[in-house]
């Protein structure tokens, strides 16, 4: 980033001198990287915003129209809910699939929402809040047989798990750079399969076709107006090198051994309440309440205690919150990570027992 910033410090496709083909090949790099991460064949479906919620907006505002249908859960974060909601209000039919008390959503409840004009089945992969894992190859099976399209909030799970969309019926791929993909804030992609047109969310200045007051049809584009942040865009590639250097499996196979450890902790401390699957796959987060505690007294103690990182809350998914029991005071979220180590983990549960036990450290 501070190479990118520094050395080259301009914009991409808006010149023919050497420091611009410099940024452009920065961009083209990470672009094709990514791609190649996600499956897709052709780089230039590879979208390059600001956020996942961008990448949301682009794909819902751009694809659906009033007197279309489509099938959610209730259990989506707000990045989704809400334009979803906006959707809504706009003359499109929305409905919303009933997950069970540990977030799980069954493939057979979406198939039964399924109609005649259903265009998108929009769902996130894994919770934020729970840590759930969604059948994804069969729901996109089901909205495949109705001809629905599916689009996949992949926040929590882009880096964590293989996501490879031709394989798994993806046709729309919205994820964050600076979760899973190791990249610096304020950077996100949205992945277009084969044969998926969108209008775009915002015009302008593209770096070409200039003399046209029309936005341009060629990809990417169509969806990239204005001025690439080239410096993050460097820092995503390199984030994406670091995971495929270290390989998914490895961070995948530590990641499991670490909520491993910290499920069992919970499961062992008295009072805690445990939100999610009890058993089988899951994500990074872990939600859990300890009876006495209101969640956001809880997050503020172990933060200034224990110099403990956590979120407590809603999460940005109150219906999630509200499908597992937990609205509305939320959960406290703790969130392991790849350079996060079992000692890490034992503290905080050192931590958390002497809350529990009220004999925490002087003064609290």
């Amino acid at each position: 980033m501070d190479a990118a910033l520094r050395e080259v410090g301009v914009a991409p496709g808006r010149g023919g001198y050497r420091q611009s083909l410099a940024a452009a090949r920065i961009v083209f790099e990470a672009r094709s990287a990514l791609a190649r991460f996600f499956g897709l064949s052709d780089s230039s479906r590879l979208i390059f915003t600001h956020s996942a919620t961008e990448s949301l907006n682009l794909a819902l505002t751009g694809l659906v129209k009033p007197g279309d249908h489509v099938v959610s859960t209730s259990v989506e974060h707000n990045a989704l809910l809400r334009p979803l909601h906006l959707a809504s209000s706009r003359g499109v039919e929305v409905s919303f699939v009933q997950a069970d008390r540990e977030g799980l959503v069954s493939e057979r409840d979406i198939e039964r929402a399924l109609r005649p004009n259903t265009r998108l089945v929009a769902l996130a992969h894994c919770s934020n809040v729970t840590g759930t894992v969604q059948p994804i190859f069969e729901i996109a099976r089901v909205a495949r047989r109705q001809g629905a399209l599916l689009l996949l909030d992949a926040a929590q799970s882009a880096g964590y798990f293989p996501l490879h969309m031709a394989d798994m019926g993806i046709d729309l791929l919205a994820a964050p750079g600076h979760k899973g993909l190791y990249g610096p804030p304020g950077t996100g992609i949205l992945a277009l399969a084969e044969g998926i047109s969108l209008e775009p969310l915002m015009v302008g200045g593209t770096g070409g076709n200039a003399s046209s007051p029309e936005q341009p049809e060629e990809l990417p584009e169509r969806f990239e107006s204005g001025t690439t942040n080239t410096p993050a865009l460097a820092g995503l590639k390199a984030g994406l090198d670091f995971l495929l250097e270290t390989g998914l499996d490895q961070v995948r196979a530590k990641g499991k051994n670490l909520l491993q450890q910290l499920l069992e902790g919970l499961n062992a401390t008295p009072g805690v309440v445990l939100y999610g699957p009890a058993q089988g796959e899951r994500g990074a987060a872990v939600s859990f309440n300890l009876e006495g505690h209101d969640p956001a007294a809880l997050g503020y103690l172990l933060d200034s205690a224990y110099d403990i990182s956590v979120r407590a809350g809603l999460h940005c998914a109150p219906d999630v919150h509200r499908t597992i029991g937990s609205y509305p005071a939320g959960t406290v979220r703790v969130s392991p990570g790849f350079f996060n180590t079992p000692e890490d983990i034992s503290y905080f549960l050192k931590a958390l027992h002497e809350l529990q036990a009220g004999k925490g450290p002087a003064g609290w």
